[in-house]
């Protein structure tokens, strides 16, 4: 181990090691670019010409990657990208693509599918450029990939494959224009997963009016399926959209609506003394009146996403399991609601007091009278879309809530227009309530379809906790009736909520760690070293489905906890999930380790660190606390 005298091992400041490679620049200061040899050969010059020479160097390699068509980079020796113009040269408002040739060593695999890849650290690729307009990525043929950690299949990219990006050229695109291309993602072996940090590959292509365009060097593959992207999205908004006005359609559809909804056309009909003007324009003020309830919804809405997205994450809740658990258990809640197991009461002065509106203002304030009637039925369908419309961007979530509203109102415009359309209302019965109850097995399964996304332990445990909440609320609405006496129902919703708060706590609550880690802290592990103790580190991610297996199958162990305790071993879990954390950067400046999991051991009397890779390192691991002494004889001596 090469070692300077900045980055020494010494009983204060513990072991480090370089830096930086010094394999490439005689400089450490400037990024490698030339080879060992070079340096070495430059040696007989002064340092002031060293430093001189090599920037010259520099300019010159730079220089001569601006020239090239096609870029090329790599991540060590584990992944290259290659990349291929389908024209050297393209014309403007043309269309052509870039080909990503990757090649990933043998063993070694990206993550395909968003929605399976652990943590969402699935390959991702994004260009950008000036004059060019990208779609999104499409993707080759993935393969199936056993993982060994979870136990599922997981759709995976491996060896040689390639991603295609299309694009569209500018009609005032002109001259030489530089592309540049982002990587990410996890790339992850059987035990082993790194989260490189790609360089931006680099690519340049020509916009003529004389470009030929007649020798494509290839064709994007038919057979592809492209992520989810331009194209894909107008068709994802369009059906997001006509959903919602069908759930405005299908409030009117609920028990406590529909019987109603005869009265309140008659009523403005006759308001209009048979005039069918009069009467369309009360029903459009009605309708106006619904509009406005929506609109204020769609604010609600708004305001919620830029004053608190930004700090809750909103539009990130499928890869935040707190939220994704907390919308799993609301949405059975609303389950139980549809089914009927509990309901919300109006009460008559409340409903009375918009009986007795007349003429415009009097259609608007009536509309309050029907938005309160079907609230007992329309929570379930309005709290899921408004948690839907906290997902998605602003204007598609105003303009979906707004949609609904609309869905809501269609019939009053339509039968106050038409009054004789009334004959042909069916009339209230059981199909309402079996329509309703029909939207609660929906409801579960949007539950279950979220809940998949779920690591499976984590995935059981909150189906138990849903079945608790299930049983609370059913004791909390069934249980007790108008006419029971007070003490009884005290006594049964209390018991509800127990149960609630119980499975919650029980069955979602962490687990307790039979190891007391701490936050990784570069000030405390050193500070721990001064004093002479010993210091285990295990980095780790939560999107590593291998260091899931290095904690259950060796922090979970009460022998190794035990060791832990016993030998006085600060016990330090570095997270790094994310490229930012501290943990993440010394990872790779300071340990000079690729990727985890892997458990550092740094003890007081080896000036090296003892290194243990992979899943395979509870008998290594065993092995190296036991030789410790006891915290007891350390404190002795």
């Amino acid at each position: 181990m090469c070692m300077d005298k900045k980055h020494s091992f010494n009983g204060v400041s513990g072991w480090q090691p370089l830096s930086r490679r010094r394999s490439g620049w005689c400089d450490p200061d400037v990024r490698r670019t030339t080879q060992p040899s070079t340096c070495a050969a430059l040696q007989w010059l002064p340092p002031i010409g060293r430093a001189l020479l090599i920037a010259v160097l520099v300019s010159l390699a730079a220089g001569s990657t601006e020239g090239a068509g096609a870029g090329r980079i790599a991540f060590d020796d584990l992944v290259e990208i290659v990349a291929e113009h389908q024209y050297e040269a393209v014309r403007p408002e043309s269309r052509s693509a870039i080909a990503l040739h990757f090649k990933v060593k043998d063993t070694w695999h990206f993550y395909a599918d968003a929605k399976t890849a652990p943590g969402g650290m699935n390959l991702k690729v994004k260009a950008q450029a000036d004059g060019l307009a990208f779609d999104e990525p499409v993707f080759g043929q993935s393969h199936l990939y056993f993982d060994k950690s979870s136990g599922k299949q997981l759709q995976a990219f491996s060896g040689e494959f390639t991603v295609y990006v299309p694009f569209a050229v500018a009609p005032d695109a002109s001259g030489q224009v530089d592309i540049a291309v982002s990587f990410d993602g996890a790339v992850c072996s059987e035990s082993l997963c790194q989260r490189p940090r790609f360089d931006k590959l680099l690519t340049r292509i020509v916009v003529s009016a004389d470009a030929a365009m007649d020798a494509p060097a290839f064709e994007i593959p038919q057979s592809t399926e492209p992520k989810i992207g331009a194209a894909a999205r107008p068709i994802a908004t369009v059906v997001a959209l006509a959903l919602a006005l069908l759930a405005g359609l299908v409030l009117n559809l609920m028990p406590c609506v529909w019987p109603v909804i005869p009265i309140i056309v008659m009523r403005l009909v006759e308001q209009a003394k048979e005039s069918r003007a009069r009467s369309i324009a009360l029903g459009l003020a009605f309708c106006g009146g619904i509009m406005l309830f929506f609109v204020a919804l769609a604010l609600a809405n708004i305001i919620l996403q830029v004053g608190f997205g930004t700090v809750f994450q909103w539009g990130d809740h499928f890869r935040n399991p707190a939220v994704l658990i907390a919308m799993v258990l609301l949405l059975v809640v609303l389950a139980m609601f549809m089914f009927g197991t509990f309901t919300i009461g109006i009460p008559s002065s409340v409903a009375g007091k918009a009986s007795g509106a007349k003429g415009v203002a009097g259609s608007i304030a009536m509309v309050f009278f029907a938005a309160i009637l079907a609230t007992p039925c329309s929570l379930a369908i309005l709290t899921a879309a408004f948690a839907w419309a906290q997902t998605q961007p602003l204007v598609l979530g105003a303009v979906a809530i707004l949609l609904i509203g609309a869905g809501m109102a269609c019939p009053y415009v339509i039968l106050t227009s038409m009054p004789g359309l009334l004959g042909w209302i069916p009339k209230p019965g059981r199909w309402m309530e079996m329509i309703k109850q029909a939207i609660g097995f929906i409801l579960l399964i949007i539950a279950v379809k979220m809940l998949a996304a779920l690591p499976q332990a984590r995935a059981v445990a909150v189906l138990y906790c849903a079945v608790g909440f299930a049983v609370a609320v059913w004791m909390w609405g069934t249980w007790v009736s108008f006419s029971t006496p007070a003490l009884r129902k005290r006594i049964v919703r209390t018991v509800a909520v127990l149960i609630a708060v119980l499975s919650a706590l029980w069955l979602l609550g962490e687990k307790k760690e039979l190891i007391d880690w701490q936050e990784y802290n570069a000030e405390n592990v050193a500070q721990a070293r001064l004093q002479g103790r010993p210091v285990l580190l295990e980095f780790m991610a939560e999107w590593c489905l291998s260091c899931k297996t290095v904690e259950k199958t060796v922090y979970s162990r009460k022998d190794i906890a035990e060791l832990i305790e016993q030998k006085g071993v600060l016990a330090v879990r570095a997270d790094t999930t994310l490229r930012d954390y501290p943990a993440t950067i010394d990872l790779r400046d300071v340990y000079r380790e690729p990727g985890v999991p892997v458990t550092i051991l740094l003890l007081p009397d080896n000036p090296e660190p003892v290194r243990l890779p992979g899943v395979l390192i509870r008998k290594h691991l065993t092995k190296e606390l036991t030789k410790l002494p006891n915290k007891k004889d350390v404190k002795s001596e």
